[in-house]
């Protein structure tokens, strides 16, 4: 490699790579990942064979059901206004 051609190639790459975008392209908009809490719950061994096997036989898997009957609780149950921590 000639001396300098190494120096030369990396700051054509470094153009390219912070040149400002060009007229008329925009950036692609990433959606917004949601937010997720963990929740543990401690359930007797027995109950969560015939709960894993209940939905299992249906297709179906714990997590989504578990969270099928949250929402349908909270819908149920919640007050008009949510409470905060100080509320």
């Amino acid at each position: 490699m000639p001396p300098g051609l190494g120096t030369e190639v990396a700051a054509v790459t470094h153009n390219r790579i912070h040149s400002p975008p060009r007229e008329g392209v925009s950036a692609i908009k990433q959606a917004e990942p949601s937010k997720v809490k963990r929740m543990n719950l401690n359930v007797e061994v027995e109950l969560h064979n015939r709960f894993k096997a209940a939905t299992a036989a249906q297709g179906l898997n714990m997590t989504d059901v578990l969270l099928e009957f949250i929402q349908s609780y909270v819908a149920k149950n919640s007050t008009k206004k949510p409470k905060g921590r100080r509320g």
